[in-house]
């Protein structure tokens, strides 16, 4: 991947005095998946849609190949950009069959119908179309749907495919099995994809790099093990899994940090290291799969007592609520059911706590 596709400069946008986006920096490489990350309401869909031209921004720009598509002063239209867009809703003609909705743009494009049939034979038995090609896209299934939604947007071979939360339609069982087929369509035949979504696991399975954003800006940009397993902000920690916030009183700095909670003394890592450093009252952050329970507490470090309130059965493993003993709320996941009102201890690894300023997410 050496050709740069996308550049977003200092891209910002608002809508009367709302700024829904500020000072977004980026670039795409050729064949690489971006994931869009973050809660409602961050700015992601605005992003998505001043890429696809939907919109112009206010500040920055945005180029294509090297080509300034979007500034303050240009709009280039999006049918002229090289992008296709894969909908949430699909977007399929209803009264077109799969085969004339899979062949609609390169008609628009004036393909030759043999050029049409050769490339639509390979999209058809790369997404598992086949047999489906004279039904109407009401006669098929949501998973069916959104593979021919796919295959539309690939059929003209465009720079770039923009992705908005394109399983949130599909049942969870569905949305597993997509996810995975996806990133390896899309590694196979080497597209780009700028892919927003808010579920992390999706994001994980199919990206590259994640971007984190929120409140209108980014959070992080990295490979999704760092982002991880290094989350830059609170906020990104809490999006990745990081549910237990315990507030914390700072004892120790450093990258490997000291806190205080009910008198007991947690080593954890400060991703935000230098805003930790003048910082007395933090937050001790970890994800419940990362708390081992011991029922005998033992003279290692990093042991946190805790009261057990309910246990709730998740599949494969126990949800187990507990207190600790200044009452803050925790939840950990065990093997085995634990009665309430059984006392014990959590011991988490430094490399599984992170430790930021106190602050509102």
């Amino acid at each position: 991947m050496t050709n740069t596709i996308l550049e977003v400069e200092r891209l910002g946008k608002s809508f009367g005095s709302h700024m829904a986006l500020r000072d977004i920096n980026f670039s795409v490489k050729q064949g690489e998946i971006i994931s869009v990350l973050g809660p409602s309401g961050c700015g992601k869909s605005t992003l998505l849609q001043l890429i696809a031209g939907l919109q112009q921004p206010d500040e920055g720009e945005i180029r294509l190949r090297g080509t300034t598509v979007a500034s303050v002063s240009k709009l280039l239209a999006p049918e002229k950009r090289g992008i296709n867009m894969v909908f949430q809703d699909y977007a399929l003609w209803p009264h077109m069959t799969i085969y004339d909705n899979m062949a609609y743009g390169l008609r628009r494009k004036k393909v030759p119908a043999a050029a049409i049939r050769e490339q639509l034979a390979e999209l058809v038995a790369l997404l598992h179309l086949e047999g489906l090609e004279d039904r109407l896209p009401p006669q098929l299934s949501g998973g069916q749907q959104q593979r021919v939604a796919i295959a539309r947007a690939l059929a003209t071979k465009p720079d770039l495919l923009l992705l908005d939360e394109p399983l949130s339609n599909l049942d969870m069982r569905l949305r597993i099995e997509m996810r995975s087929e996806m990133a390896y369509l899309f590694r196979q035949l080497g597209t780009t994809v700028f892919h927003v979504t808010h579920d992390p696991d999706e994001a994980f399975a199919m990206a590259d790099r994640l971007m984190i954003m929120r409140a209108g800006a980014v959070d992080q940009i990295d490979r999704p093990q760092i982002c991880y397993d290094r989350p830059a902000t609170l906020s990104a920690a809490m999006l990745l899994g990081a549910g237990n916030r315990l507030t914390s009183k700072l004892v120790r700095e450093g990258e490997h940090a000291t806190v205080k909670i009910a008198g007991h003394e947690i080593v954890g890592t400060t991703p935000g290291y230098s805003k930790v450093l003048q910082a007395e009252a933090v937050d001790l952050l970890f994800r419940p799969d990362s708390a081992l329970w011991q029922s005998i507490p033992t003279a290692a470090a990093n042991q946190l007592p805790v009261h057990v309130l309910h246990s709730v059965f998740e599949g494969k493993r126990w949800r187990v609520l507990a207190k600790t003993e200044d009452g803050q709320p925790i939840s950990f996941l065990h093997d085995d059911y634990l009665d309430a009102g059984l006392e014990g201890s959590l011991h988490i690894s430094a490399s599984d706590a992170f430790v930021f300023p106190k602050q509102s997410a």
